[in-house]
């Protein structure tokens, strides 16, 4: 299955969830916001937010600072 994430093709086994994805990128537990299609993703629905062909993410990861 092939998806577009944060710009790049990127091709998947098998089918997985948001919370898969986040958890196998290394992001688990990082200040995330992911936007699926254009629409932001909450954060309580990553696990029931399953990814199909062609879908188009974006992760973005919050930097703290001043």
């Amino acid at each position: 299955m092939e998806i577009v994430l944060n710009g790049q093709p990127m091709s998947l086994t098998a089918p997985i969830s948001v919370a898969q994805l986040v958890e196998q990128l290394g992001f688990l537990g990082k200040r995330i916001a992911v936007e699926r299609n254009g629409e932001i993703v909450p954060k309580s629905q990553y696990s029931t937010c399953d990814l199909a062909c062609a879908d188009r993410l974006e992760i973005v990861v919050a930097v703290g600072g001043g």
